[in-house]
This record gives structure tokens, sequence and C-alpha cells, in this order.
């Protein structure tokens, strides 16, 4: 049924195109200048229809259609990091909102002081798969610390994972018996007990050593459903991996990826500067790229990536 929404939808779309394009041929064979108006706002409407469409082509990838899990990690840096993972988390809320999708946070971990340490959010909407895996990776902050009294420059590394949310379980085959699940009590910032019973829910796959949680929701029962979505989804995550792994090094080409090559930058300080390393795009417009508007920056990447395979 989820697919026979999706594949409704964007016929639909087309056919709002096909629609589009009528009118506008219809108009235009009416040669009449009073109605000019009316045909350029059919124009640019078909225009813009036509960007979302070839957009959209780039993603072609077998989970691009589908929902998404977004973690943010909080990396080397301390308060500033922390800080500056709960400014990434915003940044994805904000532009989930703008393009219409659904988001639940999974798991949340507070900074010690302010930020938060970690977070995991499930962001549910056609193509968000697509639309964030450009955005996995390590993002680098520079900026006059808010957190010194100095007020020094420091550079602040966040970690963005983006996992494709596994809607058939034959993908992803787990036997229960390699699980450890332990029942915890949820906790606020400063180790207080946001829980009087033991509702949060910590998965251990002993095969790989991968370590899921979720404590944000108040049954038990829920807690351990959405991490189980995680756990797939990472396991998901790890089996592609190893067949990319594999098939470079039979080609004699594998590199293995580390933390510490961000693929973008954020200066606040001393000038204002986006910069995706990646496909050197850049913006000077910091503020609006951290209240969500990033859609310049994925479909730079896209299309590099799109152009790198053809011949």
């Amino acid at each position: 049924m989820k697919r026979l929404s999706a594949v409704r939808e964007e016929v639909s779309d087309w056919l709002t195109l096909r629609q589009h394009l009528a009118d506008a041929l219809e108009l235009a064979q009416l040669e009449d200048e009073g109605l000019r108006p009316d045909l350029e706002r059919e124009v640019v409407a078909i225009e813009t229809a036509v960007a979302h469409h070839e957009f959209e082509a780039m993603l072609s990838g077998k989970y691009d259609r589908g929902n998404a899990l977004l973690a943010v990690h909080a990396g080397a840096g301390g308060t500033d990091s922390q800080d500056w993972a709960e400014m990434l988390e915003r940044m994805y809320l904000r532009w989930a909102e703008t393009k219409g999708y659904q988001t639940e946070i999974l798991d949340f971990t507070p900074g010690e002081e302010a930020g938060i340490k970690s977070v995991t959010i499930a962001i549910d909407g056609r193509y968000a798969y697509g639309y964030l895996r450009p955005e996995k990776g390590v993002h680098r902050l520079v900026r006059l610390s808010p957190f010194d009294a100095a007020h020094r420059r420091h550079t602040s590394f966040a970690l963005v994972e983006v996992l494709p949310q596994v809607e058939n379980d034959n993908e992803v085959e787990i036997n229960l018996d390699d699980l450890r699940i332990d029942v915890y009590r949820s906790s606020s910032a400063g180790g207080q007990n946001v829980q009087k019973n033991a509702t949060a829910i910590r998965i251990t796959h002993l095969p790989t050593g991968m370590v899921v949680t979720c404590q944000n929701e108040r049954s038990q029962t829920q807690n351990r459903e959405n991490a189980m979505r995680v756990l797939r989804a990472r396991l998901l995550e790890l089996k592609q991996e190893q067949q990319v792994e594999k098939l470079a090094e039979l080609r004699g080409e594998y590199q293995k990826a580390e933390w510490g090559s961000q693929i973008r930058s954020y200066v606040l300080h001393p000038y204002q500067m986006v910069k995706d390393h990646r496909t050197d795009y850049e913006v000077g417009n910091t503020q609006a790229v951290l209240s969500g508007d990033i859609d310049g920056f994925i479909e730079a990447y896209l299309r590099t990536k799109v152009g790198a395979t053809q011949p």
C-alpha cells in the first residue's frame, strides 16, 4: 500500500505537469496580449516542475525514494561540539519541515552543559533518504566560542549519519538469539530520572558488537520497536559497506573512510561562508543554511555524482 500510494503521487505530479503544458499552449495559441501575465505564470510553474522532476531523476538508488534515519553525534571539542550537534539537529528539522516531511526523535542524549551528545531522528516522506544521503559525513564549524570566557575562535566537529529505513524485514535477517536487550530508566540532562519505570531500551547485536539505544518514548514497547528500526537500518548499511568494500578491493581501489575528513565547513568567523569540500559549492548566507536551506549543497553533490558516472 505504501508503494501504491507513492506511485499514485508520482503519477499525479506528471499529470499535473501535463495539464500545465496544455493550459500554456492554449493560452499561447490565443495570441492575446491581455493573457500574457497568465501565460508567464504558467511558464514559471512548468519550469519549476521540470527542474523538480529533473532533480528527482538523480535520486535513482534502491532506497532513495524511501524514509530515512538521521543521527547527529558530537565530536571532539567538548561543549562547543555538543552545541554544534544541536545546531545541526535544528538545521535538519527545519529542512524537513520545509519539505513537509514527518519527523520523530527516536533517541536523544543531552549534553553535559549545553547542546546534545547525540540524537537519532526518523524522517518520513517521499525521497527523504535520497535527499539526505549526501549529508552523511563529518561537519566542521569555525566560530567565536560562546562558551569561552576569552571569546576565542574554536573549531568543532559533528558526525552525521544517514540510513535508509528498512521496510522489508527480508532485507536484513536478525536472529533474536544474537541480541542482548537491556532495560533501564530514561534520564535527562544532569542525570535526573525522567521516568520512575524502566522504559529505555539498549539492544546489543552480539555478532557485530553494534549497540543501539532508544529512550524517547514513555512506552518500553515503543522504544523497543524504534530501537529495532535503527538496528535494522545500521545492519543494512553494514551489509552495503561490506559489498562495496569487497568490490572495490577486487578493483584495487578501496580506501577506508576515516573520521576527520570533513565533507563541509561552516565558518562564522572571521568571515561568513559554508563550503562543501567535495563539490566546492559554497554560499555566504550562513544563517539561511543553518535554518535548513541546504538543497543547493545536496543538488551540487548529486549532479557531481551523476556526471562522474556518465561516459
